[in-house]
């Protein structure tokens, strides 16, 4: 390795000299950037990398130097350069000064607070004179918090002017965008520095407190809990464990009320009570589970929280002397919660075995809560009014709308055009009534009588219908338990009252002694010897022509005036003149007689009423015989 041979020559003229072996000859940088910002950096190296010379002289050496007066030595001095200007923004760069602050609120629309403090930090920035104000952050506050003024010049009167720091100093008022502003202290930066510019600081208040906040930080409960008293270990204990209750609320007394079941829950962990409403299919009611929401439920207030507003507030223990608890809760006792009082019926498995081992209540029986249907009430029909049938009548007592009764059906297949007819008189003190005679015709299908008076000529009564198809009461029987007359009521020498009129029958036709035969059994001794004894005078030889013409007499007068009444009821009613001629077609050998098939055929192509009681009776007249029927008599009746 050659040794440099000019080194440790001094730096003189002539020598110097240059190493030409050197290729690099750029100066370091003395201007840094640090966050956007140019900063002084002094340099480490030469020019081309060449290490600097540093100054090996100690402190002591150096103040020797700087007392020493160089005029002496060298004369006189030249002036030194001036100083290297340093921009605000490099030599004040990151210098804030700090400084607590607060300032007052109004709350007008609070009844708890009327004022608020708010304590903020201001923030002076040296490198441009702006300003910001910044507000810590409270959690759940309710308020916007953080930079309440972004960074910026701030003015401080109307002239323009704008804040110093100079004009900034504890225990004094700065009145920023309308706000007052109450600086009470500062950091220790801002302490050194203000003090290092000449500034006299006031002495540091304290910071003020806002009411509300101070008043919120004390305890909402001063009582000393007892010590075998544990809410948490009663959560863990009985978490889960739920006392069930089944009760009643009756409330038939009010208008619309009814008797409603609920199922009542107590929650062991936190002793609050729940009600639950039992709903059932179709009870048209709207399906709410919760007749009362859980919470725990006030046994006894104190005097002056009756007024309390229990439906707004909640209710604490300074409301509330005693709190419904486990033992309050008794099976077969009534129990009062907001007003209304329900009954406890029952419980299930496990609240009896909690309150047997809690408690050492075992006996807690079931009771039957169940409905006892009342006994029918006897329905009373009013009184009959006398219109119409009674089972017709009653039947606006059963139903709004009311329906026909219900008929036998099958008595009336079998019993269809069965009619008993009986020759009767009426019983009267009035001497014209004696003579009267009266047909009596029996519907066994219906059960219903109905009267006809043969018109008799020149009698001076009206004849014809005298009682339409009805039913009608003997007269023994009650309005309540009516009792009608039957067929065996009827027979010879029967009397039968007919509302008020007696009737005493005289005679049967022939289908009534058949009748009477094949059913003797519902008949009386006493109206089977009528008919044996009529009998027996029909088998009596028969008396003179003469007094057979007498008898035979009245039956062609009483023809006469049935065919007279026929006409006179069938003169509105328009009848074919070919009805003898459609007789006279069946009649071949022209006797006047057809059989009673072929008589009813041809009735029925004429659509003839043969149903009506005038008709029929007219039939029976013109009837010789059971198979011969005298149609020229008939006729007569239809023809114009």
């Amino acid at each position: 390795m050659v040794s440099n041979p000019v080194h440790g020559l001094p730096f003189l003229p002539g020598t110097s000299f240059k190493d030409l072996t050197k290729t690099a000859f750029h100066r370091s940088q003395t201007l840094g950037y640090r966050n956007g910002y140019a900063v002084v950096r002094r340099p480490t190296v030469g020019i081309g990398g060449n290490r600097l010379q540093v100054n090996q002289l100690s402190q002591a050496d150096l103040d020797e130097l700087a007392n020493s007066i160089p005029i002496l030595t060298y004369g006189q001095p030249r002036q030194a350069p001036p100083a290297a200007f340093i921009p605000a923004h490099v030599a004040f760069d990151k210098k804030v000064l700090k400084f607590d602050a607060y300032f007052q609120e109004d709350v007008p629309m609070s009844t708890e607070e009327h004022y608020r403090i708010r304590q903020v930090h201001i923030y002076y920035y040296l490198e441009d004179d702006s300003m910001s104000v910044i507000e810590p952050v409270v959690e759940n506050s309710g308020i916007p918090q953080g930079k309440l003024i972004k960074r910026q010049r701030l003015s401080k009167n109307d002239r323009g002017d704008h804040y110093h720091w100079k004009d900034l100093n504890r225990g004094i008022n700065i009145t920023i965008y309308g706000k007052t502003f109450r600086i009470v202290d500062c950091d220790k930066f801002t302490q050194v520095f203000l003090e290092s510019q000449g500034i006299e600081l006031n002495p540091p208040e304290k910071m003020a407190l806002d009411p509300y906040t101070e008043l919120r930080k004390q305890p909402l409960r001063k009582y000393v809990t007892p010590k075998d008293f544990d809410q948490l270990k009663q959560f863990l204990t009985f978490d889960k464990q739920v006392l069930r209750f089944y009760a009643i609320w009756d409330d038939t007394d009010s208008m619309f009320g009814e008797c409603r079941t609920y199922i009542i829950h107590y929650y062991l962990m936190d002793d609050t009570v729940e009600i639950r409403e039992v709903h059932e299919r179709n009870d048209g009611r709207d399906p709410f589970p919760l007749l009362m929401n859980r919470q725990r439920m006030p046994k006894v207030l104190v005097e002056n929280a009756k007024n309390f507003p229990r439906c707004v507030l909640e209710i604490s223990d300074k409301e509330v002397l005693e709190w419904y608890t486990a033992k309050d809760f008794i099976v077969g006792k009534p129990l009062t919660i907001l007003g209304r009082t329900f009954f406890i019926y029952d419980c299930d498995p496990f609240t009896r075995q909690y309150y047997r081992e809690k408690f050492g209540v075992s006996d807690l029986p079931r009771i039957d809560m169940s409905k006892k249907e009342p006994p029918p009430m006897k329905q009373e029909l009013p009184p009959y009014n006398g219109f119409g049938l009674i089972e017709d009548s009653a039947q606006n007592c059963f139903a709004l709308i009311p329906k026909a009764p219900q008929k036998d059906v099958i008595k009336m297949l079998m019993n269809e055009n069965k009619v008993l007819r009986y020759l009767a008189t009426l019983e009267s003190p009035i001497p014209e009534d004696k003579d009267r005679q009266f047909v009596l015709s029996y519907f066994l299908a219906t059960d219903m009588i109905s009267i006809f008076e043969p018109p008799v000529r020149n009698s001076g009564i009206i004849g014809g219908k005298y009682l339409g198809k009805t039913k009608v009461i003997k007269p023994d029987s009650s309005v309540e338990n009516p009792v009608y007359y039957g067929p065996s009521d009827f027979f010879i020498g029967a009397v039968i009252e007919v509302f008020g009129h007696r009737f005493v029958i005289l005679d049967t036709d022939d289908y009534v002694l058949k009748y009477m035969e094949s059913n003797a059994a519902q008949y009386s001794p006493e109206a089977l010897l009528s008919i044996q004894n009529r009998i027996q005078k029909q088998e009596a030889p028969a008396p003179e022509l003469d007094g057979q013409r007498a008898e035979e007499e009245p039956d062609v007068q009483d023809m006469e005036a049935l065919i007279d009444t026929i006409q006179k009821q069938l003169k509105d009613r328009p009848c074919s003149d070919n009805i003898r001629e459609a007789f006279q077609i069946y009649d071949k050998e022209a006797s006047g007689y057809v059989d009673r098939e072929t008589f009813f055929k041809i009735c029925g192509s004429f659509q003839l009423p043969v149903d009506d009681s005038l008709i029929k009776e007219l039939i029976r007249m013109c009837s010789h015989g059971e198979d011969k029927i005298d149609y020229y008599n008939f006729v007569r009746a239809f023809s114009s």
